[in-house]
């Protein structure tokens, strides 16, 4: 290869490089993407065919290594400049004055004094250093003055940015939250129920583990995203308010949560702005436990200085705790459809939140000893981040001594079959394909929805298929006929009828949803979509061999294996074979595409009449925008039906363009 050839090449990195950083921080941070997850697609492609050409050319700020690079052996202390120190916690108004009343005492002053309010988001704490604006360590914060180097798992966030822009610090360290939003951690947890796996408790833990793996491919894998809320070290002038170092970090490239924070005046203000995040905390996509507030002027923040472990500058107040004590009464088992076994705890009825709690997810049998929890035992419940509550902890002080032991069982309770819990696995297995309970999940999550969408077949439908042997595969389905159904409790011809055309109409599903429908194990709705997106038919996806398979960078080994495990098997054959003679021949979904919302966020809200919120984010994805279920200063349009509440009221606080339903069918044409 010449020089000049090589020299174009390098360019060609350094412009993708530099597109693929750009696109990701619209997306990530900024929440504006300009091009579709396609489009990046073939970017990210290039630059990896350009790598894996010419390794010389990869370094720790290409943004190939946002998919994570070769496991470590263990982490390393990482000491850090200043101390992440901890803060001082209020849990009532009379808290809060008290706070105002010691700094003021302590700046012998009696004026008024501006504070800056944010949200607490309950995640994990890191430093970011950087150094002529690119990411040298990422670290946790650890006892505060010590932590552990988690750099290689940092740069797989697609929310923390690599490179900084815009007039930045030659010397930097950043301090901010890792999070998981609740949509996120919601699908990633129904797509293991669904596959058989072990849930997570809540989001927090989920993004410590996270980030503590010895794999950064792992870490890749979870949404994780970051907060930044301050600066532990600076080369060059600090700016002169919090509230100005937080707009500094934006235009650095760094995602601050500048939409919801706010100055307070005073401290009567404060306690009212502390009341009205607690009243919207619901609202919110992502999990708080508190509200931070700050002194804004760093001038006395320095002033202030700190204690021996908290700054007295800023505080912590903190929300009541969203947790109950009820007793574990008795455990049921759960077969999924890949015959995954999970123990749920039936609970003395409690209510937590305003909500009647009478079961909680145990998880696994690992879980079960990490509790030690026992049956009889009086334990906390938490309602945080999953629709199905938590056990926290055992309270072991009022234990008896009656309290049985919770066994791993060793037969399936649906068939008795023996269970089988592989080496990798944190739950048994019921290796019978024909157990009903494998066979009941499985129906429902083809009938589901996002799958094969027959709608009137829901779980007391498919209960009295199974109890009149009606079915025995996905496949009898379609050959359920009119006399059927009139076996079923309370149907009538037009009910029959009704149902059987649903099921019709399911022959003529997009690719996309037959796939995910097919329940094969890793492979969600998202995972469906790129899948299809990439090989256009069923006959490409079931000859793809597993390099081909992970070309796709958003599949790893995990995934590759199990799709080319279920295409291989002689019986996944034959039910493909079977449902195509029964005339399901599913095709890729050519959308009809524009740009007329290219970069465009809308938010649906309150009860619409004229479409359902999936049908509308359709419509604004076929024209290059994007729905978001929380609105934001970065929100375009909020499309308000009736009785729509807090986000309405946003939207109008933010002076954000608000559409009614025949507004938005209008805008986009279909008025």
């Amino acid at each position: 290869m010449t020089s000049d050839s090589f020299k174009a090449i390098q360019q060609q990195h350094r412009i993708l490089s530099q597109q693929l950083h750009h696109h990701s921080y619209r997306y990530h941070t900024l929440d504006q993407p300009e091009i579709t997850d396609a489009e990046y697609d073939q970017l990210f492609k290039k630059l990896l065919d350009i790598e894996r050409q010419h390794p010389e050319l990869i370094t720790t700020e290409s943004p190939s290594q946002r998919v994570g690079s070769s496991p470590l052996s263990g982490f390393i202390p990482a000491d850090h400049a200043t101390p992440m120190l901890s803060l001082e916690n209020a849990f009532n108004e009379s808290d809060l004055r008290d706070f105002d009343a010691r700094v003021k005492r302590f700046l012998s002053t009696t004026e008024d004094l501006e504070y800056l309010c944010e949200p607490k988001l309950d995640g994990v704490a890191v430093a970011l250093t950087y150094e002529q604006g690119k990411l040298i360590r990422g670290a946790t914060r650890g006892n505060g003055i010590t932590g552990e180097d988690i750099t290689q798992n940092i740069r797989t966030i697609g929310a923390i940015p690599l490179q900084l822009q815009n007039d930045y610090p030659q010397q930097l360290e950043v301090r901010g939250e890792i999070y998981m939003e609740l949509d996120a951690f919601r699908k990633l947890n129904l797509q293991r129920r669904e596959e058989g796996g072990a849930t997570f408790a809540n989001p927090r833990n989920l993004t410590a583990g996270s980030l503590r793996q010895l794999d950064p491919k792992l870490t890749a894998s979870r949404p994780l995203t970051i907060s930044c809320y301050g600066i532990g070290n600076i080369s060059g002038e600090m700016p002169k308010t919090h509230q100005q170092l937080l707009e500094s970090l934006s235009r650095w490239g760094f995602k601050v949560n500048l939409s919801i924070v706010q100055t307070a005046k005073n401290m009567e203000t404060v306690i009212s702005r502390y009341a009205e995040l607690q009243r919207i905390r619901e609202t919110l996509p992502y999990e708080i436990d508190g509200m931070v507030i700050k002194v804004n002027s760093i001038a006395l923040q320095q002033e202030l200085g700190a204690k021996s472990r908290t700054p007295r500058w800023a505080i912590a107040a903190k929300f009541p705790a969203r947790q109950e004590q009820t007793i574990l009464e008795s455990v049921r088992l759960q077969v999924g459809r890949t015959g995954a076994v999970t123990p749920v705890a039936n609970l003395r009825p409690v209510t937590v939140s305003g909500v009647t709690v009478s079961s909680a997810s145990l998880h696994n049998w690992d879980e079960i000893d990490r509790l030690d929890v026992r049956i009889g035992d009086t334990v906390i419940v938490e309602r945080a981040g999953d629709v199905i509550p938590d056990i926290v902890r055992v309270v072991a002080e009022k234990r008896t001594g009656d309290e049985k032991p919770i066994s791993e069982p060793s037969f399936c309770p649906a068939c008795d079959s023996i269970l089988v819990r592989e080496t990798d696995e944190v739950v048994p297995r019921c290796q019978n394909l024909d157990c009903p309970a494998r066979l009941k999940e499985s129906l429902k999550h083809f009938c589901s929805r996002e799958a094969m969408d027959i709608e009137g077949l829901g779980d007391r439908q498919i209960d009295q298929l199974l109890r009149l042997k009606l079915v025995s595969s996905i496949a009898d389905l379609y050959r359920l006929r009119r006399e059927d159904l009139f076996q079923f409790e309370r149907m009538g011809e037009r009910l029959a009828d009704k149902l059987l055309q649903a099921i019709a109409a399911s022959k003529q599903r997009p690719l996309e949803n037959f796939i995910y429908a097919l329940g094969i194990r890793h492979v969600g709705k998202h995972l469906a979509k790129v899948i299809v997106h990439h090989f256009n038919s069923l006959e490409k996806l079931a000859a793809a061999t597993t390099d081909e398979l992970l070309e796709l960078h958003e599949i790893g080994p995990q995934v590759s294996d199990s799709l080319v495990h279920f295409f291989a098997a002689e019986n996944n054959r034959n039910l493909l074979q079977e449902l195509h003679e029964l005339g399901i021949d599913p095709q890729k979904e050519e959308r009809i595409s524009g740009d007329k919302f290219q970069g465009k966020i809308f938010v649906f809200t309150g009860s619409l009449e004229r479409f359902s919120r999936k049908e509308g984010t359709a419509l604004v994805e076929a024209q290059g925008g994007r729905a978001s279920g929380s609105v934001s200063k970065k929100t375009d349009y909020v499309v308000a039906g009736s009785e729509a509440g807090s986000k309405l009221t946003k939207a109008e606080q933010l002076g954000i363009t608000i559409l009614s339903e025949n507004d938005f069918l209008e805008l986009i044409g279909q008025g």
